[in-house]
Formats: C-alpha cells, structure tokens, sequence
C-alpha cells in the first residue's frame, strides 16, 4: 500500500513517516501544498493523509484538488484545528476522515486500515486457496500454519492477494509497494518475491506465485501453463 503525507512540519511528518514504513507502507511525503497536490493528482496513491495548514495552498485547496481528479481516493484530514467548523469544511470538502493533532500513532494507523477496507470494500481477510491474511491482525497463515513476514514481505503479499489471479508487473509492484526514491533498476522486487515464495509456498504442495516471464507475476491456485 502507498501512502502520501502532505504534511510541513518535519517533526510530525518524520514521525508518520516511519511509523507507516515500520508497517510496511510506501511512503511518500510533500512539504507544501502545492507539491502535495502535484503528487496526490499525478501519482497512484492509496491513501492519502493532509494538513490543513499549509505553506503555498491550503489543505482545503488541495483537498478539492485531489476531488476534481479522484474522487474515491480516501484522504485523512491530519490538523490541530479542531473546532466543528473545521471538520465541517473538511468533510463537505471530500475528507474520508478526520483527525486532530496532537495524536497517537495507533489511533492514526487504525483509521488508515478502516479507510484502506472501505476503499476496497472487502472484508479484512483476503484468502487465496489455503493461504489467508488478516489486514487487521496482520496475521498470515497457510494451511493453518502461521507464516511471519516482515513488513515489506507483508505489503507485497496484500498486494498480490488483492490482486489475485491477475497479472501484476514490476512496475506495478513498485508504485504499490515502494516509495518515489525507489531505484527501478534494481532487483529488489525480484528478491523480495523469492523471499515470499521460500515463506508461503516452499513447504506446501502447491506454489501459489507464479513467473510470467516478460509480464511479472501473478497469485493464483492453478499451475502455469
């Protein structure tokens, strides 16, 4: 999953920053309205998390911005500004919720994971065959037995998972799962599927990721032709 954090103050935008990349979110952050637009309306995100008080235009401005391209991309207002009237504005303006500042990481996580659900309007389990995943928990198990991932392993798999039994490329791997300095000529996408593959299908009977060689790859319980 791909965040953006439009957000100036370095302090609190570091400190979202590395909390969603523990998480194992692609993390990208703008310093100024205008720059946070730019990207919001240019580039894929999954989830979006706005100030209001912003240098160069308004989290409002940017805000209608991102409605006039995208309606459906959920958007978190993140302000100090908590009075009624703001979360009036925020929410007429297209807000996907609302949160005020000062916060705790937990709370802000928890809403991401409620916006992500109802963008994607399923239910926290995402199954293939025996594998499944609970986006809540962040619990994964096959055939019954858990399997611990770490965080980018996790990302990678939710992505093939909501994305299964169609073919993803590289590229889109990496919009996803990785951040805008990710270097696309490495072959970390690479590693990181044979990792995953050497965790969820290296001691079961079936392989569940599959090579389309020239395309990517693709989830999905039959074998490749």
């Amino acid at each position: 999953m791909r965040v953006l954090i439009i957000e100036d103050q370095q302090k609190v935008a570091d400190f979202i920053q590395k909390g969603m990349q523990q998480e194992g979110y692609a993390v990208d952050v703008a310093r100024d309205g205008e720059d946070g637009a730019y990207q919001a309306t240019s580039i894929e995100y999954d989830v979006v998390i706005l100030d209001l008080m912003l240098p160069k235009l308004s989290g409002l401005d940017v805000l209608a911005r991102i409605r006039a391209h995208k309606l459906n991309l959920p958007v978190l207002i993140l302000t100090a500004k908590g009075s009624l009237d703001d979360k009036v504005k925020g929410l007429d303006t297209g807000a996907s919720d609302y949160l005020v500042k000062p916060f705790a990481f937990v709370e802000l996580s928890a809403r991401i994971r409620a916006l992500l659900r109802r963008g994607h309007q399923e239910a926290p389990v995402l199954r293939m065959a025996d594998l499944e995943m609970n986006t809540v928990t962040r619990e994964v198990t096959r055939g019954g037995t858990r399997i611990d991932l770490k965080p980018k392993e996790f990302a990678l798999l939710e992505f093939l998972l909501r994305n299964a039994r169609r073919p993803v490329t590289r590229t889109m791997i990496v919009e996803h799962v990785w951040d805008i300095h990710f270097n696309a000529v490495s072959n970390v996408v690479d590693v990181h599927i044979n990792s995953l593959r050497s965790k969820i299908d290296r001691d079961f009977p079936v392989a569940l990721i599959h090579t389309l060689r020239g395309v990517g790859y693709v989830l999905k319980d039959e074998p490749s032709c």
